[in-house]
């Protein structure tokens, strides 16, 4: 092969890395992921106390250098305590980001545009003393609007405040088995939590598979991955086994900030419901690949009745 030759062969290859193609360099590299954290609701803490929590999730991202993103509910860092918690997050690099001040479902019928724009700008408005706060939205329980006039005026609204949506691509119902797991611990403080780390970890292990292969056959490519989590006991607990249990499998982590560079977050699937996993929104609005999805997508039922089985 002369040197034009291998040159134009060259340019078909890194061509085909780009939105909807994949070559073999693009199936041989590492899977990447990054943690985003939800909700930052530290007043519930059970076993570890809030303190402990927060700081051995921090730990966890330190441990394994990486920067993740918290989406803060502003009624949670009100006193003076919420803000000292999340300060630590600033103060390690982390990026702190917007999920509204109530946590309300925007899909509920009932649900005023204008009081739900106002309650992301009172949230806004304790987040920005953050010098790590970034214009990034995260709508509680992943719920976009639940008719195109409620979903278009949002994004609406967010392109005029400069925000972009914190969108999901690995959803899952940590906060399900958190729920098992702290019930638990409250009836017997002696109890093994094994079982509860094990059944996340494969909880994990499955949901990260579907989304990756789902985002393959959407987008064509593979997806810098964001994976929803919760400031809960189960990952005050086992995030770390989370992460190494990834690497282990191959996947390579980052930060959310490199994550969010990826194409893919910018995106805005005309369907309705909106929301869930942009992944899963994207294969929704593809049609033939969404025949196999449920909705909600991650609702817990599925996890509800395992863990039952199992006596979880």
């Amino acid at each position: 092969m002369n040197r034009r030759t291998f040159t134009k062969s060259l340019a078909v290859s890194a061509a085909a890395i780009g939105f909807g193609g994949v070559n073999v360099f693009a199936r041989n590299a590492a899977t990447q992921f990054s943690i985003t954290m939800d909700d930052f609701h530290w007043s519930n803490a059970v076993k570890q106390t809030p303190e402990q929590r927060n700081q051995s999730i921090l730990n966890t991202f330190n441990k394994h250098s990486i920067k993740a993103a918290v989406f803060v509910a502003g009624r949670n860092i009100e006193d003076q305590r919420g803000k000292d918690l999340l300060a630590a997050w600033d103060k390690a690099g982390h990026l702190i980001c917007n999920h509204t001040y109530s946590h309300r479902n925007f899909n509920a019928p009932a649900t005023d545009v204008n009081a739900y724009e106002q309650d992301i700008l009172r949230a806004e408005n304790l987040l920005k003393e953050f010098s790590q706060f970034r214009k990034y939205l995260r709508f509680p329980m992943l719920k976009e609007g639940d008719t195109a006039e409620k979903r278009d005026a949002m994004r609406a609204f967010l392109t005029q405040h400069g925000y972009r949506n914190g969108h999901v691509t690995i959803d899952n119902s940590d906060w399900l088995i958190d729920q098992r797991l702290t019930t638990r611990f409250q009836k017997d403080p002696s109890a093994d939590l094994k079982p509860y780390r094990d059944y996340y970890l494969e909880h994990i292990w499955d949901r990260a598979q579907y989304y990756d292969e789902l985002a393959q056959r959407v987008v064509g490519r593979p997806v810098k991955h964001t994976i929803l989590t919760h400031h809960n006991l189960l990952n005050g607990l086992f995030l770390n086994d989370v992460i190494e249990m990834l690497k282990a499998k191959g996947w390579q982590p980052i930060d959310a900030a490199d994550a969010f560079t990826d194409s893919v977050f910018l995106a805005q699937p005309k369907v309705i419901p909106a929301g869930e996993s942009i992944i899963w929104s994207l294969a929704k609005e593809k049609g033939t690949i969404a025949q196999s999805l449920r909705y909600p997508a991650e609702d817990g039922e599925q996890e509800r009745k395992r863990m039952d089985k199992l006596g979880l």
